[in-house]
């Protein structure tokens, strides 16, 4: 009698995962040698190192019902963040919308050094995307977090400071007004050209300057009970974070701050984007599984 072989089940399991082993290692060493060639300036971009900083969390809190500053934590930041120096440019999205991996704006820039504007959540991932697959690696939003901790010294906490156990409404609706005066006899909303308002501690350009810069933090309300607990928080994925003078939530297709989407306050007066590249073995996955990845 012929005996027929029949792998134990730990032992096929095994052998399958060696063949994955040795052939994601094989994918990986070829992968430099295989790398595309773009035929145009590479980003500038800066290293900020690991720090610990803090941080007035993203998202809406409630607390027992009413409107509080979210909570100030601190937040380690474990890994170098590399980070584009300068804004995405006119000139530079312009290439990718020529290839036919990005939509055309509704208006363009006057030259071709001015930060791109007028671009949705959207525009901003298929730059991402686009710029991924020319030049081999993965670039990608920032998250709130990274962009605070790229943004340093130039950050911009919106937090009102008002204590947790005033009842009274109307300090808040004040202190809002406030800023919301300050900010706008304070507004140069005309683009300038990249560099105009200079470097931050970590050598990046024109942080908080006239140009809020997307996300990929969705939208957070937090429900806190009267003790400050957690009892509740949902996301919505189609609106995010901007950063800039000020923090803002946008609907992810605006294009035009000024034309509605924003959830509370002054709009933005530009929308445009920097992105993040990933190094080491992150940089290998694909883009949209980053953002379920640790900071």
């Amino acid at each position: 009698m012929v005996a027929t072989l029949r792998p134990s089940l730990p032992a096929l399991t095994t052998s399958l995962g060696l063949l994955f082993m040795v052939g994601a290692t094989a994918l990986l060493l070829a992968a430099p040698a295989q790398r595309p060639v773009p035929t145009f300036p590479l980003p500038q971009t800066v290293t900020v190192p690991p720090a610990t900083l803090l941080h007035h969390l993203d998202g809406e809190y409630s607390r027992a019902g009413r409107p509080v500053d979210a909570p100030r934590v601190a937040l380690r930041i474990d890994r170098p963040l590399e980070i584009m120096r300068y804004q995405v440019t006119a000139a530079d999205y312009a290439r990718c919308v020529a290839a036919g991996a990005c939509k055309r704006l509704d208006s363009l820039a006057a030259r071709g050094d001015l930060p791109v504007t007028g671009v949705s959540h959207g525009d901003a991932t298929d730059y991402a995307a686009w710029l991924s697959r020319q030049i081999g690696t993965v670039w990608r939003l920032p998250s709130d977090q990274e962009w605070a901790h790229a943004a340093g010294s130039r950050f911009v906490d919106d937090a009102k400071g008002l204590d947790p156990e005033v009842n009274n409404p109307a300090l808040r609706w004040l202190a809002d007004y406030e800023r919301e005066a300050n900010r706008k006899a304070a507004r140069t909303p005309t683009p300038r050209p990249i560099g105009s308002f200079g470097a931050n501690e970590h050598g990046v350009h024109d942080i908080a300057g006239n140009v809020w810069e997307w996300t990929h933090s969705c939208l957070r309300r937090v429900a806190l009970d009267a003790a400050g607990h957690k009892i509740g928080e949902t996301t919505n994925c189609g609106v995010y974070v901007v950063e800039g003078q000020h923090r803002a939530m946008m609907t992810s297709f605006i294009r035009n701050p000024k034309s509605g989407g924003c959830s509370a306050g002054t709009p933005p007066d530009n929308l445009g984007f920097r992105l993040v590249r990933e190094n080491g073995w992150r940089g290998w996955l694909p883009a949209a599984l980053h953002r379920l990845l640790p900071v």
